[in-house]
This record gives C-alpha cells, sequence and structure tokens, in this order.
C-alpha cells in the first residue's frame, strides 16, 4: 500500500542505457585508480 509507481518515457530510458554503456567502455580503457594493481617494487 502507498506505492508510488512512476512512468519512464522511453526516450529517456534509451538515455539511461546509452550513458551506462559509455561508462562501461570508458571503465575498461581507463580503469577508477584504485583497481589498477601497480608492480610493488620492494623497498630496501
Amino acid at each position: 500500500m502507498g506505492e508510488i509507481v512512476r512512468f519512464v518515457p522511453k526516450s529517456e530510458q534509451e538515455r539511461a542505457r546509452l550513458i551506462r554503456e559509455a561508462r562501461a567502455i570508458y571503465e575498461q580503457i581507463f580503469p577508477p585508480a584504485d583497481q589498477v594493481s601497480e608492480p610493488q617494487v620492494p623497498k630496501k
């Protein structure tokens, strides 16, 4: 009871899908800094 249903236009759904897709591609090319595993050089 009390649920609100929001109707989203098809164009807005398509826009959101394209943005998600673009972000996924961008993150494949430029991974976030915390996920980059750089080789650790042992300190002497």
